[in-house]
């Protein structure tokens, strides 16, 4: 009887694998999810339903994209995401800001969950409302020097890149700002805009419409050059004025999407076929030229080596500066200079 079980046990386990298999091998029969971890308008939602509109012409089904912002550095989404079966048919919407969600206490987890695929990314830039009455950089650092704290500021949301860069202009240049979390890029900037806080900081491809239309007015860029705008004119670096700003700037962004890292293989390498063909599309590089974006095209293990740099980097970084929960060593996480 005992034999019988085992027998039965072992052809149910044999004919799911292959059930499993056969699947895998069919994939996609049916519509694909992209759920997103930041707000919907923001850089990463842009990027993820252009990408995701271009992958589903290689794969013939439809990639509906969703939202799923909150809880610590896009950990809501991440979390719902994980739960979900190992199939293919949920992906996660993200960017380099969710590799600090662990050292923050969003959850348990490392980059090493996923296998990522990467778009690219825009660099960060500090503005404040039209009608702000800093018209520079240095104005705006001195007052905050005087008073310390007094200036709200928000960068996306908490952990993000657009934090982090905050976090390292304040500890590049002496400023304290009283730091405001908003669960995405979109409704920091919106917050800028109404003065609901002082200044953002988000990248230049979320931005540049808004500076073209008055809503909002460049202060500095958070990178080593000068960058023109067209319809605005030329917007300095912060470097300019701020040269120990090199000691921690600038961190670039790198936007796309992923599939759990425990996908079938055979799924992973369509999701890639897919992926590569969507990033040599006419719209995709039409659309980086006219958004100041650089695009990079990494996949699989290269993607992987880049967001565990990533993680390394901004997890180590916020634990330096005081803004972590968890000691980056206790989840495994090693320093950049350890980084094989």
């Amino acid at each position: 009887m005992q034999k019988l079980i085992t027998t039965l046990a072992a052809g149910f386990i044999a004919t799911t694998l292959a059930t499993s298999a056969l699947a895998a091998d069919r994939y996609p029969e049916r519509d694909i999810t992209n759920v997103v971890v930041w707000s919907a308008g923001g850089g990463t939602d842009v990027v993820n339903r252009m990408i995701s509109a271009e992958m589903a012409k290689s794969l013939d089904v439809n990639i509906n994209v969703t939202n799923r912002p909150g809880g610590v550095a896009g950990s809501l989404g991440m979390s719902y995401v994980n739960k979900k079966k190992a199939d293919g048919y949920t992906l996660v919407g993200l960017s380099e800001s969710v590799v600090g969600s662990a050292v923050q206490g969003g959850w348990n987890q490392k980059m090493n969950v996923w296998y990522p695929f990467i778009v690219g990314g825009s660099p960060d830039l500090i503005s404040v409302s039209a009608n702000s009455k800093y018209t520079s950089l240095e104005e705006l650092i001195a007052d905050v020097k005087q008073n310390p704290r007094s200036i709200k500021a928000s960068a996306g949301g908490a952990g993000s890149i657009h934090h982090l860069n905050l976090l390292a202009l304040m500890n590049g240049t002496g400023a304290e700002f009283n730091y405001i979390p908003y669960p995405g890029s979109a409704p920091a900037q919106t917050a800028a805009m109404t003065g609901e806080v002082e200044l953002v900081i988000t990248s230049l491809a979320e931005q540049q419409q808004l500076i073209k239309g008055g809503q909002l007015k460049p202060l500095a860029m958070l990178v080593e050059n000068d960058q023109k705008l067209d319809g605005y004119g030329t917007i300095p670096s912060a470097f300019t004025a701020f040269p120990s700003l090199e000691k921690h700037l600038p961190i670039m962004q790198a936007i796309g999407l992923a599939v759990s890292q425990k996908a079938p293989d055979s799924v992973k390498e369509k999701l890639t076929k897919a992926f590569q063909e969507a990033m040599a599309s006419p719209v995709i590089h039409k659309w980086a030229e006219d958004n100041f974006y650089v695009l990079s095209g990494l996949s699989g293990k290269e993607a992987s080596k880049e967001f565990a740099f990533l993680e390394s980097l901004f997890s180590w970084t916020l634990y330096d500066l005081g803004a972590a929960k968890v000691v980056p060593s206790e989840l495994g996480i090693p320093k950049v200079s350890d980084l094989k």
